[in-house]
């Protein structure tokens, strides 16, 4: 299997899901699409151009249609969908950060947006990867970070200052290149920006979880 397709199919454990005829016990928005759970419809390979169906092969494979999440989403736009594929997967698989601290950063993020359907995939994810609880429960009640790693007690605190104050201080700056190097650096802050990225248009299209996923984000 060609190593995008391994990404793709890693990633879809966590960020795609299919629908199932199960109902939810609240009723879906009218605008809402049964199968895909957003304002967008199914959209198949059938519906592509040529160039639309190369990119699709070479994200999906011989995989399942993506139902729900952000190849679903960004498939409609094929380019866009080439180059979120490409950047979550030398982000999550290829860079310098562990996965474990990709993960913790991905969080912070999707808190940050309240973005249910990524944070309640990547939760999980992270303590698969080996986050503490702690750290968990830290992002998710917006608790001060004491007793971390100073890792990740960094990139809770760039993540919280750069999208709450719109800014970095010099001395935090400082601990996280000290931590992570200068490219780590960079990758931890486009890690964030990446699922910031996609949370906004899922928020856009009003993505709901699949029946089988538990919302993990508290409501505020």
């Amino acid at each position: 299997m060609a190593p995008n397709k391994i990404v793709f199919a890693l990633a879809g454990l966590l960020l795609t899901g299919v629908a199932s005829s199960q109902q939810s016990a609240t009723p879906l928005p009218p605008d809402i699409d049964a199968k895909t759970l957003t304002r967008l419809p199914q959209l198949t390979r059938a519906d592509l151009d040529d160039e639309g169906k190369a990119i699709y092969d070479k994200i999906v494979g011989d995989g399942p249609v993506p139902t729900t999440g952000p190849v679903s989403m960004s498939l409609y736009s094929p380019k866009v969908a080439l180059a979120f594929n490409d950047l979550n997967g030398f982000l999550r698989y290829n860079g310098d950060l562990s996965p474990r601290h990709t993960e913790v950063a991905i969080c912070v993020a999707a808190w940050e947006i309240e973005q249910q359907y990524e944070y309640s995939a990547h939760e999980p994810a992270a303590l698969r990867y080996g986050a503490p609880q702690a750290v968990i429960d830290t992002i998710k009640f917006d608790r001060e970070p004491v007793g971390l790693s100073a890792e990740e007690t960094v990139i809770i605190k760039v993540g919280r200052q750069i999208m709450r104050e719109h800014k970095l201080d010099s001395e935090l700056y400082a601990e996280a290149v000290r931590l992570f190097g200068r490219k780590g650096f960079v990758e931890l802050v486009t890690v964030m920006g990446d699922y910031v990225m996609v949370g906004m248009v899922l928020t856009a299209i009003d993505q709901h979880l699949p029946p089988n996923r538990p919302a993990l984000l508290p409501p505020r």
